[in-house]
């Protein structure tokens, strides 16, 4: 069990998951992300107006999806295929995004350039992931980025140039039930591989083969993960 480890931790237990799904034949990993944000909430104050911010913005959720490797046919029926995962730190970041348990409950504090600080550096991430199988479109992919918040995913499509249904998926699940921090991005697969189906796309990343799940959190920390869809 994880605590306290932010908005990429869904990135982070996905990747757990695959080394333990890779290095015990036959296991099946069973990944569990809750958040209670609702302990954000408590009256305004003139000095911390951060808390006006996540009160605004976050939400309580939890999801859960089982990792495993060589799936039984007729059995099994994957969704999607993760190829790797890494994470960063990224440079002059310190300070961006922190959060404290105290007697109020959970505080955090904000940083108004985190959104250019990860809009900044995502490029590099994705060169980085995506160089080994010779992709540089980045419209080419599907996407699952951590809806940190309006801004950043706003900046991130400003920065890459993303058509405006890249991010689709993740503004849906933003806008219907906030950022639920680690939850998010199996919200947004969940989201994806359903409208998928339901808009008639023949593989479970709207009919692309390749996509990339992003988790954004205090550090500033980036997890980027490499899938591969399945067919529909």
């Amino acid at each position: 069990m994880m605590y306290q480890q932010g908005c990429f931790a869904g990135g982070t237990v996905l990747r757990l998951a695959k080394d333990l799904a890779e290095n015990n034949k036959g296991a099946r990993v069973l990944v569990v992300c809750s958040e209670i944000t609702a302990v954000t909430f408590r009256g305004p104050d003139e000095t911390h107006l951060d808390s006006l911010v996540g009160q605004a913005l976050f939400g309580d959720g939890a999801a859960a999806i089982i990792v495993g490797s060589d799936p039984l046919p007729d059995i099994e029926k994957p969704l999607f295929e993760i190829l790797s995962a890494a994470q960063t730190i990224l440079p002059d970041s310190r300070g961006a995004i922190d959060g404290h348990l105290r007697e109020v409950g959970l505080t955090f504090h904000l940083l108004k350039d985190v959104p250019g600080l990860i809009s900044k550096h995502i490029e590099k991430s994705l060169e980085e992931a995506f160089q080994p199988l010779g992709i540089d479109d980045w419209n080419s992919l599907f996407w699952i980025a951590h809806p940190g918040g309006p801004a950043i995913l706003d900046q991130v499509e400003e920065k890459l140039a993303l058509t405006p249904d890249k991010l689709r998926a993740s503004r849906h699940v933003l806008s219907e039930y906030g950022n639920m921090s680690s939850a998010c991005v199996l919200f947004i697969l969940n989201e994806m591989r359903h409208s998928s189906a339901t808009d008639g796309f023949n593989t479970t990343g709207e009919g692309l083969k390749w996509g990339v799940l992003f988790g954004f959190g205090p550090g500033l920390t980036v997890e980027t993960v490499v899938l591969h869809s399945v067919p529909i």
